[in-house]
């Protein structure tokens, strides 16, 4: 069988790490072009990995018309026009998370695959987690019976990727731990629960610990060094309560915050049960049975996550088939991520219509 000519258009890390080894390993995949700005991490990709073209120009491969699909591993800036440019060519798209730096971007990104009929996934990768898609069949299955609240904290002590950077520039990521991080474990919630419908998003959203660059004292800082003259003007710290048409969302979450703990969990709690994720790793199932309160911990075979997404999206590419983290599915993460931070600038709650560009 034919293999799908793939383009990786940004080589850094995400896709160095994950990206362009799961393509690599899928035997229907072959890697036509690495595309980077900085030319020299394209031709370092071409070395690395003993396959592809360097180019520093993704039109380039919007010219070639044997590249069926793209995976977007750029900064947040740039996803939504270069995604829209490879879908207008032709070409099937996985763009890392978030989709775009804004609602707006990611509705336009939105259209443009409606409007093309190609494919547009988005990198929420915990869709694909074995321990994952196991809660959200025991959702479904009434295993926790009502499922009223979600709690989810993923909050670092003084972890501010790359500070000064693109991390910490708003024009460039669009925001900062929320969109960084939240970002998964807000998706990997709706994906559980059976994506409820929002109703209001209240937030708040601090930037206190990166403002004083030179002096910003960290347990580690990955992306960096840090630029001392750069841009932080981004937030370190996140709280958000979600109301929807199935149970509520509450968020908490810090790059950096002056308490020494760090925790990275979801829970979900039922009437019946409830569930601590701990995120990509195992779960915890907690219940009560004739008057004892019982602890389970699952033993379950966990299969790669972005390996699995990757081969999703190349037999999406192949067969045409919609996949779970398709743009339609995920537009309502960002669409809650841009009431957040509406929601902060306000200082109100934000009620959210059906269909809104808020």
């Amino acid at each position: 069988m034919k293999s799908v000519q793939v383009a990786v258009i940004g080589c850094g890390t995400i896709a160095r790490s994950q990206h362009i080894k799961a393509y690599m390993a899928n035997p229907h995949a072959e890697i036509k072009y690495f595309c980077d700005t900085q030319k020299e991490r394209a031709e370092k990709a071409v070395r690395d990995f003993g396959c592809g073209i360097a180019v520093a120009d993704y039109r380039t491969i919007l010219d070639d018309p044997d590249v069926e699909a793209v995976s977007v591993c750029t900064p947040n800036n740039v996803h939504a026009l270069i995604t829209i440019d490879c879908l207008r060519a032709g070409k099937h798209v996985l763009c890392e998370k978030p989709a775009a730096r804004t609602y707006a971007e990611a509705l336009e990104m939105q259209r443009a695959q409606q409007e093309t009929g190609k494919l547009l996934h988005i990198g929420v990768v915990n869709r694909f987690h074995t321990g994952v898609n196991r809660i959200k069949t025991m959702i479904e299955g009434g295993d926790l019976g009502e499922l009223y609240h979600v709690y989810a904290s993923f909050r670092t002590h003084r972890s501010i990727p790359g500070l000064g950077g693109a991390f910490t520039t708003k024009a460039i990521a669009g925001g900062g731990t929320m969109i960084d991080r939240g970002v998964h474990y807000l998706d990997l919630v709706l994906y559980c629960t059976g994506d409820p419908r929002p109703l209001t998003v209240s937030g708040q959203t601090f930037s206190r610990l990166g403002k004083d660059i030179a002096d910003y004292a960290y347990v580690h800082m990955w992306a960096g060094p840090s630029i001392r003259d750069g841009t932080y003007d981004v937030e370190d710290s996140v709280t958000a309560l979600i109301r929807t048409d199935g149970p509520t969302i509450t968020l908490h979450g810090a790059w950096a915050q002056n308490i020494g703990v760090e925790e990275s969990y979801i829970d979900f709690i039922g009437d019946k049960a409830g569930v601590r994720l701990q995120y990509g790793k195992d779960f915890v199932v907690y219940s009560a049975k004739d008057g004892a309160l019982l602890e389970t911990m699952p033993i379950y075979r966990s299969e790669d996550m972005f390996q699995n997404e990757i081969d999703n999206f190349l037999t999406c590419v192949r067969t045409g088939e919609r996949s779970t983290n398709n743009i339609d599915s995920v537009i309502v993460t960002s669409q809650i991520i841009q009431a957040i931070y509406d929601s902060s600038d306000a200082r109100r709650e934000i009620v959210l219509q059906e269909d809104s560009t808020i």
